[in-house]
Formats: C-alpha cells, structure tokens, sequence
C-alpha cells in the first residue's frame, strides 16, 4: 500500500513538473505578445488584432492550471490558525478535511466546466477564430488538476509522507517556480 502511495505522489508531482513548465511557457507567450502589442502601437502605431485575445486566453488557462499547481504545494492563500494551534492528529484531521472538500468542489467545477465547455464549443473568438471551447476548458483543465493534486495530497498524508517544515529550503517541495526562479 505505501508503495502505490508513494508512486501515486511521484506521478502527481511529475503531471505537476509538467504544468510548471506550462505555465512558463504561458508566461512567456504572454510576455511576448503584450510587449509586441505595445511596440506595434505606439511605435509603429498599428496594432496586432490577436494578440490581445491571445495573451487573455493565456491568462485565463494560466489562472486556472496556476492555481491547482500552488494548491499541490501549500501556495494559496490559507487560515491556517487551527491547524498551528492544534496538535499534530487534529492537523492531520484538518488537512485530509480540506483534502476532501476540495475534492467535492473540483468535482463539481469539473462536470460543470465540462458542461459549459460543450456549450460553447460552437462559437468562435473574434480575432483568432479559435472556438470559444479552448478557452473554457481551462476550467475543467485547472479542475482535473485540482483533484489531483487532492488525491496526491491525500497520498502523501496516508504514506506518512507529509511533515511541517519550518525552514523553506528543506522543503522538497520548493521549486524554481516557487522562488521567483532561483533555487
């Protein structure tokens, strides 16, 4: 059992290796297109007509697939006042709760994503003519990930794998991403 565990967080934690350098490239795409959008504006004073959309659609994938990435590692916002105040069974407790719950919600945010995803797939972007169902899958994109970082979080507590760590660098889950790109 610990071994399907263990390998079930080398398997998250390689999807989420992933979606880290995803998000880069995101970035990047991003970074390029609305520096090329000001350049070609105010300097050669005609503007791209895609670039705007595209950098929005890299935004809105980015929000979704960054925010199931920082919940893998503890970056969201959290309250953790009960978890510091409690011993270390009741925080475990606390974390498998969450775990869960988050669970559930992605799971409704995945079916639901899908749903409206399906919806618009029939209508297209104005500058791209991309169908309008690229950009709402990022919801059920960041929703999948969501609920596998969760099961992945689960994992790790049921291997005993989870532990407090009060010095960040001997985090094993810090990342160049997590630093601002130093490690």
């Amino acid at each position: 059992m610990q071994g399907a565990l263990r390998m079930t967080v080398r398997v998250v934690d390689g999807i989420n290796w992933l979606v880290g350098w995803l998000l880069a490239a995101l970035m990047l795409v991003m970074t390029v297109l609305i520096s090329w959008q000001v350049f070609a504006r105010y300097v050669m004073g005609n503007s791209l007509s895609f670039s705007e959309e595209v950098a929005r659609f890299s935004m809105v994938w980015m929000t979704m697939l960054g925010a199931a990435y920082a919940y893998r590692y503890g970056s969201l916002i959290s309250v953790d006042l009960f978890e510091s105040l409690s011993g270390p069974k009741v925080s475990r407790v606390l974390r498998i709760v969450v775990a869960v719950a988050s669970c559930i919600f992605a799971w409704v945010l995945l079916t639901q994503g899908l749903d409206i995803t399906q919806r618009v797939a029939m209508q297209v972007a104005p500058s791209t003519r991309i169908s309008m169902g690229w950009l709402y899958a990022a919801m059920p994109a960041g929703a999948g990930l969501v609920l596998l970082n969760a099961v992945g979080i689960l994992a790790e507590d049921f291997a005993g794998l989870r532990e407090r760590f009060t010095d960040p660098q001997d985090d094993p889950h810090r990342t160049p991403l997590h630093e601002g790109g130093s490690t």
